[in-house]
C-alpha cells in the first residue's frame, strides 16, 4: 500500500518522532509506516488522518476499491 504519510508529515515539517507522539506510536513504527513495511491499524489510521485534518484514504488508499469497482478508479 503505497500511502502520503512522508509527504504530509514533511509538509508540516514534523519529525517522525513528532509525528509519533501526536498519534501514540514510537518513532520507528513511523518509519515503518512511511516505508510501506506495515500497514496501519484502522484506529491507527484514523488517528493520523485526525492530526492531518484529512480522510483516511488521501492518505492510506483502499488497495482493494479498484477491483470493487471494475478498475473504474
Amino acid at each position: 500500500m503505497k500511502n502520503h504519510l512522508r509527504e504530509l508529515r514533511n509538509g508540516r515539517k514534523w519529525t517522525q518522532e513528532e509525528l509519533g507522539a501526536r498519534v501514540g506510536v514510537s518513532r520507528q513504527a513511523v518509519i515503518a509506516l512511511e516505508t510501506d513495511k506495515h500497514d496501519p491499524s484502522l484506529d491507527l489510521a484514523y488517528r493520523i488522518a485526525a492530526v492531518f485534518g484529512a480522510d483516511v484514504e488521501s492518505i492510506f488508499p483502499n488497495p482493494h476499491l479498484d477491483g470493487l469497482l471494475g478498475g473504474s478508479r
